[in-house]
């Protein structure tokens, strides 16, 4: 799944193109990625408004147009936004396409057909109870611990739920335990003021080098141009499965933590 540096990387991409652009049709290839509206009433809200704003919130799109609504995409899995112009030819996996006013296309393609659209009023109908920003500059240590105060899910489970931290998914957090030292079945209530302040430094660390590296690309990930991340090829554990760990060169191990495969070293990240 694109977590926060693929996102925020088709977020750079698509900004120079996008800002100041006014939709003018809409063709939807797979009625199933819009979850609101009904499909008429989408694409009349939608034709001749203007994409004055975009930014990104955890995993999430946000597209403000100048009709007042907010459109939202969430890739799920497989998803991905191309800019594409017509003479570039069809893309197997597109689902819906957003025709420009100056004859560009924002195609939204999705492999598995799990990515989600939505036009609303208000993103918070949508978006909502999401943790902090961990590239905000209020995202401080102090928050961090406060977001994680009370918690008894491994620590590796609660970096990626949505609720405590923004945008971080299975790759990243496996990334940050790795850089902390931190075993990834260590409950998250027993962590030490210390630690805590390592993952933070981590968090900050290995999310800059990823978007810098343009995302990784492990599965479907391209971004807006089409272009596949560099990220994984800097991975230290993540999708490493019995490879030399890069710090002592024991073998990196895959277990499941709530159900997600989980990659680490016993050697620098000793279960305590």
């Amino acid at each position: 799944m694109p977590e926060l540096p693929e996102v925020q990387t088709i977020v750079n991409g698509l900004l120079p193109h996008i800002i100041g652009r006014s939709i003018t049709d809409v063709d939807i290839l797979w009625e199933k990625s819009i979850k609101c509206p009904a499909t008429g009433e989408f694409r009349a809200l939608l034709s001749g408004a203007k994409v004055e704003g975009l930014e990104r919130r955890g995993k999430y799109f946000i597209f403000s147009l100048s009709n007042g609504y907010r459109l939202i995409i969430h890739l799920r899995m497989s998803g991905t936004l191309l800019l594409r112009r017509p003479d570039d030819g069809p893309d197997r996996y597109a689902r819906v396409v957003f025709h420009l006013d100056d004859g560009g296309e924002l195609r939204f393609c999705d492999v598995r057909k799990l990515g989600t659209i939505y036009l609303v009023a208000d993103e918070k109908s949508v978006i909502r109870n999401m943790g902090p920003e961990p590239l905000d500059a209020a995202f401080t240590p102090s928050v961090l611990r406060e977001q994680l105060a009370g918690r008894t899910a491994p620590i590796k489970a609660t970096l990626c739920d949505q609720k405590v931290v923004a945008g971080i998914g299975n790759m990243y957090a496996d990334e940050i335990l790795h850089i902390a030292g931190i075993h990834p079945l260590t409950r998250t209530c027993e962590l030490s003021d210390g630690e805590i302040e390592k993952i933070h430094e981590a968090t900050i660390d290995v999310l800059h080098s990823a978007i810098e590296n343009k995302g990784a690309t492990v599965s479907d990930y391209v971004n807006s141009s089409g272009e596949a991340g560099r990220a994984q090829d800097h991975f230290r554990v993540a999708h490493r499965y019995k490879e030399p760990c890069p710090d002592c060169g024991k073998e990196i191990t895959r277990i499941k933590v709530r159900g997600r495969g989980t990659y680490f070293c016993h050697e620098c990240q000793p279960e305590v």
